[in-house]
């Protein structure tokens, strides 16, 4: 993938931080088709075109967008319910981001500091981990955890916080969506932003410090007195 101004073809470099925080849907795991489904059913028990709400939901809490359409399902019993079914229902549509597998089980293996901290709830995550079978993490923070959700920073300074990193700022974040890339920069945080779901365009204007094409791009290359030491290869430039 290229653009008219670049290439991703930048050598590879190492970079130190203290930990590493990830996003989840569109970062690790590519759940669009089951979101999609997912929200045409929502829709139609609304009686809302799907197509209006899509719009507005990617990278943002359900809570959050079912406040523009019903503000009586804007609740986290309801939201739980209805995340929780994505996985029971639509599983076998959702599909690893290319890397991301590998990335979640090298940060394990190798005794990084990391977590994800996503838009989704807790039965939403839960779901997804056992489906695809994925490296658990061991540090998560979910839509229920916080006041305001994406752009907001909270969701990554409280994922900083699990870390036990408070008074570091030398934190990376991992993400596919503005609003997300948005939140890690707020926080203070480097982030690669990932061209999964959103135009090269719309990341560059998010902010994001290194754009990749996906987690193939992403390693671990070791731990070095507690900090871990990541490469970002062919980046855009």
């Amino acid at each position: 993938m290229a653009s008219e101004t670049g290439t991703f073809s930048a050598p590879p470099q190492v970079h130190t931080f203290d930990g590493v925080l990830s996003d989840f849907d569109g970062t690790i795991v590519d759940s669009t088709d089951a979101i999609v489904k997912h929200w045409h059913e929502i829709g139609a028990e609304l009686s809302i075109d799907p197509k209006t709400i899509l719009a507005t939901s990617h990278g943002r809490r359900s809570i959050d967008v079912m406040q523009l359409y019903d503000q009586s399902k804007a609740n986290w019993e309801y939201v739980n319910f209805v995340e929780g079914r994505i996985p029971q229902k639509y599983g076998a549509d959702a599909v690893e981001i290319p890397g991301g597998r590998d990335l979640l089980a090298a940060l394990e293996d190798s005794g990084a500091k990391w977590g994800v901290v996503t838009s989704g709830t807790s039965a939403l995550i839960d779901g997804w981990l056992g489906v695809m079978k994925l490296a658990r993490p061991k540090h998560l923070v979910v839509a229920q955890d916080v006041e305001l959700g994406k752009p907001d920073p909270r969701c990554y300074l409280l994922g900083r916080k699990k870390l036990g990193l408070e008074d570091s700022t030398n934190i990376v974040v991992l993400e596919d969506a503005p609003s997300g890339i948005k939140a890690g920069k707020a926080a203070g945080f480097k982030v690669i932003a990932l061209t999964t779901t959103h135009a090269l365009e719309k990341l560059q204007a998010a902010g994001a410090d290194w754009i990749v094409e996906d987690l193939r791009s992403v390693s671990v290359k070791g731990v070095v007195d507690g900090r871990v030491q990541i490469e970002i290869a062919n980046a855009f430039q």
